[in-house]
């Protein structure tokens, strides 16, 4: 009788996968929920966790909804219409023009229920749109394919291309003198854009340019750590520096003081990288820093950043609530930016005005109003906040807290209607509340007004193709902070190794937190003017893993080596 309550009130699909016994109807309920919540479709939810396979997946879908099914691995690509390829409507629908049959195309979807990617496509193309349903994986791959394909890669540029690569300045910078004329030399532009060449390539986040008194080095960061990639001759060093001061549009004449900058190197039509730039005098010359910024950041799912599945589902409830404050903290290069505009993305929709205040903005998202802050014309983190309180806010991003006239504008903002959104430079998340009370704030104002604190790290995530079992023994385990239950289960402990495919053992990063709500308990300590001892004593007390914890965790899981959590968390 139970399930007979139950069952209609489910939608289509998650009827139809427990009618055809693949899925339960509990957990048919709970997916709906979590969907729900999350603002996800539920074949992306399904497909992400796996429980049921795609095929079977796809074919209830098409069952569902009455949409032909194609398996994209007997698809030929070479029929997709480039002329059509619309990469802001293929993104923003994860759908696909397939192929164009007269005057009629058929796109690939792997959400049914999106009925608007039609219509969009229709408008775009100004012809007959029909779907057709692809398995969500099989999708992913073949966008990323056509897109690739669409736009001239780098590692496909020869000599004669590179001379020829479209760099561009900032829009908001000032010209640069006509001095530029004196360093656009053949060899020294060839060198120029080889290096951001292998940067992006290597997916580096920063180069580092170095003069020495005898020695020019060059380094990648590559996965948060540095490595020198080259070491060009001493007397190309102020012709190499100027170049790119040239190209972000920097004063080459000026050698005194720190100057900031902005590149945008267009690859192709659709395609183009930013940097920021940063110069800093030196003994031996100008030291330049180049961040480059990847826009895809921002379109990283929250599955993808490695919170675990309690530490997910509290973000995501913060995210949820009409009001209060979300504040992440870490170190420079920790994250935090990617971590907050991951929920961003989750809260950018149409019904919500959202206002972001950075220093400077890095990721560009459609939908959000960015402000780059300008202290030189009086542009600040406290007068942008106060711009935005007028300006009938429902979320608003802090790019970082710095003084106590920002927290305490912040802080209002919070208990007045709004969901804010911040940064601190704290070690975890304990001493953040303590930190806002040295600088001043009353702790009624903190416990009234934040709801989630974030502490992280980034580590180096161990290559699977070449990772090797690492034999230590269980005292050693113990002392490194592994429990007896967890010793007495039994895991591997895996070390790096290096191979082709990857960096020194490692391949990209994972991120390690500390997500600790705020419960009256804490609320408690804080107004009794607690330290972050005692803070961090509560938490621990109600099941919230400090960072250290948290790192170890995913070396039981296999994804980081004990090394590399050793060095990003403090035992």
């Amino acid at each position: 009788m139970a399930n007979s309550n139950t069952t209609p009130r489910l939608p289509g699909l998650a009827k139809r996968l427990v009618d055809n016994g693949l899925i339960a109807q509990d957990i048919a309920q709970q997916l709906v929920e979590q969907a729900r919540t999350q603002q996800t479709p539920l074949m992306a939810l399904l497909a992400d966790k796996g429980d049921v396979p795609e095929p079977r997946l796809v074919e209830a879908a098409a069952e569902e909804f009455g949409l032909p099914v194609l398996d994209m691995a007997a698809f030929d690509e070479e029929v997709i219409p480039r002329d059509h390829l619309n990469e802001k409507l293929i993104q923003k629908h994860h759908a696909l023009p397939l192929m164009q049959r007269g005057n009629r195309l058929f796109i690939a979807v792997s959400d049914p229920t999106n009925l608007v990617a039609t219509d969009e496509f229709k408008f775009a193309t100004g012809m007959p749109v029909d779907a057709v349903l692809v398995e969500p994986k099989k999708l992913d791959k073949a966008i990323d394919d056509a897109l690739n394909a669409s736009s001239q890669l780098m590692e496909d540029l020869g000599d004669d291309e590179l001379d020829s690569l479209n760099v561009e300045a900032d829009s908001d910078t000032e010209s640069a003198s006509d001095e530029g004329d004196a360093v656009d030399d053949a060899p020294v532009v060839r060198f120029v854009n080889k290096l951001l060449m292998d940067a992006i390539n290597r997916k580096a986040s920063d180069i580092h340019l170095e003069p020495f008194e005898k020695d020019f080095r060059v380094r990648f960061r590559i996965d948060g750590v540095l490595h020198e990639v080259a070491h060009p001759p001493n007397s190309l060093a102020p012709r190499i520096l100027a170049r790119v001061k040239v190209m972000s549009r920097m004063d080459i004449a000026e050698r005194r003081i720190p100057q900031d900058g902005r590149i945008k190197l267009k690859l192709s039509r659709t395609r183009a990288i930013d940097f920021r730039v940063s110069s800093l005098p030196t003994l031996f010359g100008e030291k330049i820093v180049l961040r480059i910024l990847d826009p895809s950041s921002a379109s990283m799912g929250i599955d993808q950043l490695g919170y675990e599945e309690e530490q997910k589902a509290q973000y995501l409830e913060a995210l949820g609530r009409p009001y209060g404050m979300i504040l992440v903290t870490g170190p420079t290069g920790s994250g935090k930016t990617v971590s907050l505009y991951t929920g961003l993305g989750i809260l950018n929709t149409s019904d919500r005005n959202i206002s972001t205040a950075e220093d400077p903005s890095e990721i560009n998202m459609p939908g959000v109003n960015q402000v780059n802050i300008n202290p030189k014309v009086g542009l600040t983190f406290a007068s942008a906040l106060r711009a935005f309180l007028r300006q009938d806010p429902d979320v608003i991003m802090v790019g970082e807290i710095r003084d106590l006239e920002t927290a305490e504008i912040a802080i209002k903002a919070a208990q007045t209607g709004h969901l804010v959104l911040s940064t601190l430079h704290t070690n975890d998340a304990p001493q953040t509340l303590t930190r806002l009370a040295n600088m001043g704030v009353p702790p009624y104002n903190i416990a009234s007004s934040i709801l989630l604190i974030i502490a992280q790290r980034l580590a180096r995530r161990l290559c699977p193709n070449c990772k090797a079992p690492e034999d230590l023994p269980e005292e050693t385990l113990r002392d490194e902070g592994f429990t007896d239950e967890e010793l007495e289960q039994g895991f591997t402990v895996y070390r790096p190794v290096g191979c082709d495919q990857c960096t020194n053992g490692y391949k990209g990063r994972l991120g390690i937190y500390q997500v600790m709500p705020i419960s009256e308990e804490l609320e408690r300590i804080i107004l009794e003017n607690g330290n972050s001892t005692e803070l961090a004593r509560q938490a621990e007390k109600e099941g919230i893993k400090d960072l250290r914890r948290a790192g170890l965790h995913k070396v039981i899981e296999g994804l980081t080596s004990l090394e590399e959590v050793n060095r990003v968390t403090i035992d």
